[in-house]
């Protein structure tokens, strides 16, 4: 049976390498048109569209 590598056996990138390759994703999309919104703090991007979801158990629904 093949082990699973342990963590510490994996590759680790550098945050010095993954915050450059996130700034240059950045600079592209915004290059290729995209738009940055600013988002309040404690807004949530979920909507709710139907009432709270109630689970009875062992009893039948009320008709």
């Amino acid at each position: 049976m093949a082990k699973k590598p342990s963590s510490s056996n994996r590759k680790q990138t550098a945050p010095l390498e993954t915050s450059k390759s996130i700034e240059e994703q950045v600079k592209a999309f915004l290059a290729g048109g995209g738009e940055i919104e600013q988002v309040p703090k404690g807004v949530s991007g979920q909507t709710h569209s139907s009432g709270p979801k109630h689970i009875t158990l062992g009893k039948k629904p009320r008709a």
